[in-house]
């Protein structure tokens, strides 16, 4: 699976769990509250290290069960949680998923825009769920990142995936110093560089490095998102731009 090797190294390096990503958390789910997390029982589609996933078992969500493909990041997902006693952290593709009719709420954050078949993938996360159980979604938006398609993207395609992931991330540092620098001097007006402007060298960096080393990164257009729901048995379809970058897309289960 493409990407697996390389947001396995990711996450061995960046595993710590910062207070900021709680505040994130609730803007990529922005359907769903604190209190809606009570006593459901959840899946968590590309958990990584399991961030994604703290915040709704502090929540008291009855249930959590966390999917990914790469035994490094579940070892540091496993530890992350590893005061709950509700957790069950799993290796498996969300293309194996088997359930049926059986979560509350399925949610996937920064997973589906990396997929080969994002379609299937939403198909399985929706066969997973209860009647009424909601489906939650947050992708990569077109909208202010066509720099980085027209740009950045071909970058990628032609270079970074081809190079060792160590020295990747080696070379991650020279564009992190041109962040730091753009974002110091007072530049970029959405409202996702007004957040990020605060965060200190490394947390930059591990966007920057995020950015730098998937095989597949797509960045969808607000009708693209709506396609993913398509001819699904999905209701009541919410979609959210966030931090004017991104989009959060939302619906239950018919």
């Amino acid at each position: 699976m493409k990407n697996q090797n390389r947001f396995g190294y990711e996450w061995k390096h960046y595993n710590e769990i910062l207070p900021v990503y709680e505040k994130q958390f609730l803007k990529w789910v922005p359907r769903l509250k604190k209190k809606d997390w009570e006593n459901k029982k959840i899946l968590d589609v590309g958990c990584g290290i399991g961030r994604n996933s703290l915040w709704p078992l502090k929540y008291k969500a009855k249930y959590a069960e966390l999917i990914d493909v790469d035994l490094r990041t579940l070892k540091v997902a496993k530890q992350n949680l590893k005061h709950f006693k509700n957790v069950n952290v799993k290796e498996m593709s969300i293309y194996d998923l088997n359930k049926t009719n059986y979560f509350d709420i399925v949610f996937s954050i920064g997973v589906i825009h990396h997929l080969e078949n994002p379609k299937l993938a939403v198909f399985k996360m929706c066969q997973s769920l209860k009647s009424n159980g909601i489906i939650t979604l947050w992708v990569y938006g077109y909208e202010n990142n066509e720099w980085i398609v027209n740009y950045f993207n071909p970058l990628r395609n032609l270079i970074f995936k081809r190079l060792p992931i160590q020295f990747l991330h080696s070379l991650s540092i020279i564009p992190t110093i041109f962040l730091w620098i753009y974002l110091k001097l007072g530049f970029g007006s959405v409202k996702y560089m007004n957040m990020i402007r605060e965060f200190n060298f490394r947390h930059l960096r591990s966007i920057v490095f995020d950015q730098m080393l998937p095989e597949v990164a797509n960045y969808w257009t607000k009708e693209e998102v709506l396609e993913l729901f398509k001819d699904l048995p999905i209701k009541d379809v919410e979609i959210e731009w966030v931090n004017e970058m991104s989009w959060a897309i939302s619906g239950k289960k018919n």
